[in-house]
């Protein structure tokens, strides 16, 4: 990545923890400003404070809070040079296992949501001739049993940004997807008991090194970049050849149990 964004108004939507801080701050490093958009008031204030930036404390699920976000960082700013919805919920489960409200959270913070902020934020893109990066997953590309409206809300994402791709073609304004398997975050370490088994059989990433093809996408505006390469050569066999996802998956679900118990027993305790 030897490109720069000196000077450049960066959205972060989820921005309070995970691959949002990470994007946020290597965002800051290549000399942008960026907006933190979370729920989390607190740890926005504080990161805002650490890179020079503005919080704009966001719930995504709510339409008033992205109209907010978007006019509020207009109005510090004067523009949007790019937009990373990266914000995400995730419900697990057998789908009648789920409360419906829970499923309707997934989807509206996975897919409305950058759907609805990429909507409103379009006016200011096509002035600075802007880019959208669009976090997904590996889960946008292979059927993910006991995650259904994660998986539903990730394809989805990806669907979303190839049309709109289509349609801003001639514009100057770009929009990109980032498809990570596994991350080494709270989203999916403090929820060990719930993920799938079949998760924990790929190469666990850091936040940063999701955050850092975050930035690249926004350098370079390519269509796509999943990430790790074998995960996703992996779920296309899968997703074209479904039995070969059945023939391989007690092996990689045994693999996965044992990576999770590495990582259950590696897990600070909390003191008694």
């Amino acid at each position: 990545m030897t490109g720069t964004h000196k000077d450049k108004i960066i959205i972060v939507t989820g921005a309070s923890s995970g691959v949002g801080e990470a994007a946020a701050r290597a965002f800051a490093r290549k000399g942008a400003t960026v907006v933190l958009a979370a729920r989390s008031a607190q740890a926005i204030s504080r990161l805002a404070k650490e890179i020079d930036g503005l919080a704009v404390p966001t719930d995504v699920s709510r339409l008033e809070d992205l109209e907010a976000l978007v006019a509020k960082t207009v109005a510090r700013y004067g523009r949007i040079d790019v937009v990373v919805n990266n914000a995400a919920a995730n419900a697990r489960g057998t789908l009648d296992e789920l409360e419906p409200a829970r499923i309707a959270e997934v989807l509206d913070t996975n897919l409305k949501a950058p759907i609805l902020l990429t909507r409103l934020a379009l006016p200011e893109l096509r002035k600075t001739r802007g880019v959208v990066v669009n976090v997904a997953s590996i889960a946008g590309h292979v059927p993910l049993p006991h995650e259904s409206p994660y998986c539903a809300s990730k394809w989805g994402l990806r669907g979303f940004t190839f049309a709109v791709r289509q349609e801003l073609r001639d514009t100057g304004v770009s929009i990109c997807v980032v498809s990570p398997g596994p991350i080494a975050t709270p989203f999916v370490l403090d929820d060990l008991d719930h993920v799938p088994d079949l998760v924990f059989s790929q190469p666990i990433l850091t936040a940063e090194e999701v955050a850092d093809t975050v930035v690249a996408c926004a350098i370079d505006r390519k269509r796509e970049r999943a990430i790790p390469a074998q995960t996703l050569a992996l779920a296309k066999v899968a997703a074209t050849f479904p039995w070969v996802q059945d023939m391989l998956r007690p092996a990689l679900e045994a693999k996965g149990a044992r990576v999770k118990e590495k990582l259950r027993r590696a897990a600070p305790r909390a003191p008694r």
